[in-house]
């Protein structure tokens, strides 16, 4: 069982910036692919970001591209969601998720073998 614990995430005004981290419980982190995806109250649960087990290749929603990025850390075994240019509109809550297949990032959540209890992003207009 891997757990996935976020944190990172906080009441901003839109423009400001956070950055989210998400820290796995297993040795096998470096293996894995990971995503971060949003849920609205309201809404559908939304893919954000995921990036490969080498952090080599990285996909965006259309909605973030160029002011979030992914990243990770495998020596930590932790993933990070910079989230720069803030809008009302990313408000939600943000989940970590880990794809245990090693395939390339993927935006279906259906992929991902795990998943962390999420971390709440407010943004004030």
């Amino acid at each position: 069982q891997v757990q996935l614990v976020e944190s990172g995430g906080g009441l901003v005004q839109a423009g400001d910036s956070l950055r989210l981290s998400c820290v796995a419980s297993t040795r096998t982190f470096g293996s894995y692919a990971m995503g971060w995806f949003r849920q609205a109250p309201g809404k559908e649960r939304e893919f954000v970001a995921a990036i490969n087990w080498s952090g080599t290749s990285t996909i965006y929603a259309d909605s973030v591209k160029g002011r979030f990025t992914i990243s990770r850390d495998n020596t930590k075994n932790t993933v990070y969601l910079q989230m720069n240019s803030l809008k009302p509109e990313d408000t939600a809550v943000y989940y970590c998720a880990a794809d245990i297949s090693r395939g390339r990032p993927s935006q279906r959540g259906p992929q991902y073998n795990y998943w962390g209890q999420g971390t709440q992003v407010t943004v004030s207009s």
